[in-house]
Formats: structure tokens, C-alpha cells, sequence
């Protein structure tokens, strides 16, 4: 009967704690809102590590990390933990955190070959995933000078090969993990990747090659053309290229005319257009035409050396008349052409029925820029009478 009475106080205590529990709720339970919050705060269950670890936030992470980290530990421990903590990084795409950890973990030189190998291949692909090819080359090369026969350091080196497009050097790393893991797939598939990459690189750079080639065969046909046909190609002197003051001034514009080089022909500055040689043998130029009256120019792409200046003339100035031309002076039949010899401060005037050629060939004209330039007037003009004030004309 005693039993009983302590049984019917149990069950009677039980009663009340039950009754007791549904109308408290306990207090340090995990409520429905946070309760995958609270479970993320432990190590076992969490889902990602956080970026800083705060003893008061996270008080079983940080113990752990004491532990990791602990310095009364032997080297070859705590480089294994250092990688372990890295293998976590990279697998939540901590890449830059995992490498972090790996070179602590290399740091400690605990003298484990096995554990240094795994340590810089590790750090290999967490450089490659972030694209440092270089580095993951390095380590890739150091792991393979520790075992040369280790098989993720020899696809990982393959692999930096192929994006850093040393293909030849992937081929080589390729072949001497086959000989050790001769029928491993991916080293076969990254062999003929390496292989079609380096033979499609080998014929761009012979084609490349046979363009330069072609290329430089025709500007030394065109600078030949020009040369034979005694036109002189005026180079800009560089800024701090020029001659002492006691240096003759005609030695110093004879150093200004190029001796046919290939910069005397670039006008892309001027007009974008550059002298070209056809099939037949006949050469075209780049021409400009300025109107300093209207402060104005034309530009002609292709002036062939055969054709006078008439011939363009007519085009340029036949029923369209051009805007600026209010008062339709720029007739054909009333137009002047010169060109400027500078240094002699000298303007010599050109006849429209003269061939390019043969003002090319004046001794005193100089291709400038690539582009030869002409000045247009007006004949009677008041305009051009104040121009050639001063000026010295010559004819042709």
C-alpha cells in the first residue's frame, strides 16, 4: 500500500510538471522562426562558416578553432588541420580562404613529403578556380617535384598549361603522367585538347607569318616605286631630335627627309588614307586640298599620279558648288593651285592640266605626313592678292 501511495504522488507530480509545461513554454528552446539560425551556430549542423568567427556568437566554432590552431600541437598536426580547414573553404567556394589556410598550413614545414604535396595541390586548384594560372602552376610544378608520378598535380599543371597556351609544355606534361597512369581518361582527354589547340596555334602563326611576310614584300615594292621615281618623303623631327645650334640649317633639313622608310609613308594622322602601288604599277595617292580663305579642305583618298588636277577639279567644283562657297567664285576655269616649299618660304603654282607625278617629282616638293597638300585660290580675288603679299611665286 505504500508503493501505491508513492506512485499515486508521482503520477501526481507528473500531472502538475505537465500542466505546468503547457501553459510555460521552456525557456531556452529553439522558437519556429530561428530555429535553422540557432542550428547553423553549430559546427556539426552548420551549412556555411561564417567570415569572422566571434567567441560570443559562435563560442563552439571558436574553441574549435583554438584547438586548430593551437601551437603546443606538433607541426604535422596542425598543418593537417590547417587543410582540413582549407578542403572546408574550397568546398563552399571560399577560394581565397582556402588558400589562406593551405599556405599556413605549408608555412608550419612539418616535414610530411605526403601532407606538403596535398597541401600545394590543394592550393593549385584553389588558384586555378580563381584563374590564377600561374600560381596554380607553381604549385602544381612543386607538387610534382615532391612525387613526379602525382596524378592531380600532373592534370593540374596540364590544365594551367592549356589556359596559360603553352601548349607544347602541356603536351610534355601530359606524356609523362601517361607513362605513370597510362590509361587515365582525363590525361588522354587533356593530350588531344593540348594537341588540337597547338596544331591550330602552329598554323595561325604560319599564316601570320605569310601575311607579315606578303605585307612587308608589298610596302618595299611600293617603297621602291616611289624611289624610282626620285619623290621625296618629308619626315616630322621628333621632339628632342634636333641639332645644336651651330649645325648648318641645310644639313638639318636634309636629316629631315626620310630615306624611303616605311613611317615617311603613314598619313593616318593627316587624312587616314596611305599611298598604295596597283597592279598595273601606278601609284595613288592620299591629296588634300585647302581653302584658307574659307578655312576648308577636301580631301581626295585615291589621287592617281597620272591624272592632272583638272581632272578632279571638275568633280569637285562642277554643278554642285560646295556650301560654304556663298558668292560661287570656286569655279574650275578660276581656280589656282600652289604648293609651300617652307623653307624657302617659296609658293610655286601649278597648273591644272599637270599630272600629279610631275609635281611630285619637283625638286623642291616634299611628301609630308604621307599626304601631298595643295593650296587652292581664287584667280582676281582680293583674297588671294592679300594672301600672296609677301609671298614668293614661282611656276613650274
Amino acid at each position: 500500500m505504500a508503493s501505491t501511495g508513492v506512485q499515486d504522488d508521482s503520477d501526481d507530480g507528473m500531472d502538475e510538471f505537465m500542466d505546468k509545461f503547457k501553459t510555460q513554454r521552456y525557456k531556452n528552446a529553439f522558437s519556429e522562426n530561428n530555429w535553422e539560425e540557432e542550428f547553423n551556430k553549430v559546427p556539426m549542423f552548420m551549412k556555411t562558416a561564417p567570415e569572422e568567427i566571434d567567441p560570443q556568437q559562435y563560442p563552439e566554432l571558436a574553441c574549435l578553432q583554438a584547438i586548430i590552431h593551437d601551437e603546443d600541437r606538433s607541426p604535422e598536426e596542425q598543418a593537417q588541420s590547417l587543410k582540413d580547414e582549407g578542403n572546408v573553404f574550397f568546398k563552399e567556394k571560399k577560394y581565397e580562404k582556402a588558400i589562406l589556410a593551405y599556405s599556413a598550413g605549408l608555412k608550419k614545414k612539418c616535414g610530411d613529403q605526403e601532407l606538403d604535396m596535398m597541401l600545394l595541390t590543394n592550393r593549385a586548384a584553389a588558384h586555378f578556380h580563381l584563374g590564377n594560372m600561374r600560381s596554380a602552376f607553381n604549385d602544381a610544378a612543386a607538387a610534382k617535384k615532391i612525387k613526379p608520378d602525382h596524378l592531380k598535380a600532373l592534370i593540374r599543371g596540364a590544365q594551367c598549361c592549356i589556359e596559360l597556351r603553352n601548349y607544347a609544355e602541356a603536351l610534355q606534361w601530359c606524356e609523362e603522367g601517361l607513362k605513370a597512369h597510362p590509361t587515365d581518361k582525363k590525361l588522354l582527354e587533356l593530350r588531344a585538347a593540348a594537341d588540337k589547340h597547338k596544331r591550330a596555334a602552329d598554323r595561325d602563326a604560319r599564316k601570320a607569318k605569310a601575311k607579315e611576310k606578303k605585307l612587308l614584300g608589298a610596302k618595299e615594292a611600293l617603297l621602291a616605286a616611289i624611289k624610282d621615281r626620285g619623290i621625296k618623303l618629308l619626315q616630322p623631327v621628333k621632339s628632342g631630335q634636333r641639332g645644336s645650334d651651330s649645325e648648318d640649317e641645310d644639313k638639318g633639313s636634309s636629316a629631315a627627309i626620310s630615306q624611303l622608310s616605311l613611317d615617311g609613308l603613314s598619313s593616318q594622322e593627316v587624312t587616314g588614307a596611305q599611298v598604295f602601288l596597283d597592279e598595273q604599277g601606278s601609284l595613288h595617292w592620299p591629296v588634300l586640298f585647302l581653302y584658307p580663305e574659307h578655312q576648308q579642305s577636301d580631301f581626295i583618298s585615291a589621287f592617281s599620279e597620272n591624272n592632272c588636277f583638272s581632272d578632279h577639279l571638275v568633280v569637285m567644283f562642277g554643278e554642285e558648288l560646295p556650301p560654304w562657297d556663298t558668292d560661287r567664285k570656286y569655279q574650275p576655269q578660276n581656280l589656282q593651285l600652289y604648293f609651300e616649299d617652307e623653307k624657302n618660304e617659296t609658293l610655286y603654282q601649278v597648273h591644272p592640266e599637270t599630272s600629279l607625278l610631275k609635281v611630285l617629282q619637283h625638286k623642291r616638293f616634299f611628301v609630308k605626313g604621307g599626304t601631298p597638300s595643295f593650296i587652292v585660290l581664287v584667280n582676281g580675288s582680293s583674297f588671294r592678292k592679300q594672301f600672296l603679299t609677301g609671298k614668293k611665286t614661282q611656276g613650274l
